[in-house]
């Protein structure tokens, strides 16, 4: 009891001492090089004067600055007052963008920081003659500029993530540039400033045959809008380089398998009774877009297992005209669901009678 209130009486002793000694006499305690010293380094400092009443710009705007272009070396900053002169309506798209919110605000902090010429270059040369090409940055395919300029402009904020492997992405591959997809210029779309309403009707420009194979009866519930594209596929790049039914282009994982877990969780296992086909991919028995067939196969049940399983048990007559079930002897085998009517769990089965998948 004696060493309980002694210990009462001793945090009463130091909170009461602590409450004397104002903020103010502790910070001055330590000293400004102390204090300065522990706090995290940043590289928000710059040499411009600004206005101490306007915020500070955000960390990504305020990196910002004129872009290189190399088919104008000797061009320098004129500022986005001289491109609104000419681009009035273009600045009238931009401004509800993403884009035109953060460039103009960290411009309004810091008069350094560009806003068109981030993106276009230094638009002097422009200025003199508009109707050369080449003397700034454009993003269409007839503005003079290279594509790889247009991508290592964009690349220079937006590099990393997801975009780590677009150099020798078959999209950079053939040609693409980010304009193709994206449009910063205008909000046409919720997020991502994309080209289209959408991240599906922007890859359709292209992938129209893709898109034709989700009005099949069977298919992913794309266009109910409860996926996307970008789900599966990683536009910017992939390790992966699609040559094999492990693998597809622009995959976001590193097998078919393992993109298709990311929602059939319930397939991965481990099982004690393994199907090999299923274990090497998801492809060998399904198409992942759309299909004419029930739960997107490539073929319809039996003729898919017969496909592997010809000599097995069943004899091949399970193809013949007079076995099937408009001809005169139909085998009770393939009624209703086929071969998945006794062989229910095919990905897998973990019953200890279940070598053949009937539980």
């Amino acid at each position: 009891m004696g060493l309980r209130r002694c210990c009462c009486m001793l945090a009463i002793v130091l909170a009461y001492g602590l409450w004397l000694v104002p903020p103010e006499t502790a910070l001055a305690q330590q000293g400004k090089p102390a204090v300065a010293g522990s706090l995290p380094s940043t590289n928000l400092s710059n040499d411009v004067s600004t206005d101490p009443s306007l915020p500070r710009p955000a960390p990504g705007f305020a990196n910002a600055r004129v872009a290189g272009n190399p088919l104008a070396p000797e061009a320098k900053s004129v500022g986005m007052k001289t491109c609104i002169a000419c681009h009035q309506l273009e600045a009238d798209h931009f401004t509800h963008t993403l884009h035109a919110l953060g460039l103009i605000a960290a411009n309004k902090a810091d008069p350094a920081i560009p806003v068109c010429e981030a993106c276009h270059g230094p638009g002097s040369e422009h200025a003199k003659n508009p109707q050369a090409k080449g003397l700034i940055i454009a993003y269409t395919k007839d503005g003079g500029t290279p594509i790889d300029v247009q991508t290592r402009t964009c690349l220079t904020c937006h590099a990393g993530g997801p975009r780590d492997h677009w150099l020798g992405s078959v999209h950079q591959r053939n040609g693409l540039s980010c304009s193709d997809c994206h449009n910063p210029m205008a909000k046409f779309s919720v997020e991502g400033s994309m080209a289209k309403q959408s991240i599906n009707d922007t890859c359709a420009q292209c992938h129209k045959d893709i898109r034709l194979q989700f009005n099949r009866r069977s298919h992913m519930p794309l266009p109910e809008g409860q996926m996307s594209c970008d789900d599966c596929h990683n536009p910017h790049g992939s390790l992966s380089s699609g040559s094999s039914l492990t693998s597809f282009p622009l995959a976001k994982t590193n097998t078919v398998n393992e993109t298709c877990y990311q929602c059939h969780a319930e397939k991965r296992g481990p099982f004690l009774f393994e199907h090999a086909p299923v274990r090497e991919s998801c492809l060998n028995c399904h198409t992942p877009h759309g299909s004419n067939q029930n739960t997107l196969l490539v073929a319809p049940v039996p003729f898919l297992c017969q496909q592997c399983h010809t000599q097995q048990r069943h004899p091949n007559d399970l193809q013949t005209a007079n076995s099937l079930m408009t001809g005169k002897n139909p085998d009770e085998r393939i009624m209703g669901r086929g071969c998945l009517t006794c062989h229910a769990n095919i990905h897998g089965s973990n019953a200890p009678a279940g070598p053949r998948f009937h539980e």
